[in-house]
C-alpha cells in the first residue's frame, strides 16, 4: 500500500512538473511581433517618408524654377 501511495505522489509531481514546462514554453513563444521588430519598422516607415518628402520638395522646386 505504501508503494501505491508512493506512485500516486510521483504521478502527482511528474503532471504538475508537465503543465510547468508546457506553461512556461507558451510564455516565450510570442506570436506577435516584439517591440524591438516594431522600432525597426517605424524607422523604415520614417526613412521612407523623409525620402518621398525629400522627392516631391525636388520636384516642385523644379517646377517653380521653370515657371520663373
Amino acid at each position: 500500500m505504501p508503494t501505491l501511495i508512493a506512485l500516486a505522489y510521483l504521478d502527482a509531481l511528474l503532471t504538475t512538473a508537465r503543465h510547468r514546462v508546457r506553461d512556461r514554453d507558451q510564455v516565450h513563444h510570442e506570436t506577435g511581433a516584439s517591440t524591438l521588430e516594431l522600432v525597426i519598422i517605424i524607422l523604415g516607415l520614417i526613412a521612407v517618408a523623409g525620402v518621398l518628402v525629400v522627392a516631391l520638395t525636388a520636384a516642385v522646386q523644379r517646377r517653380v524654377d521653370q515657371i520663373n
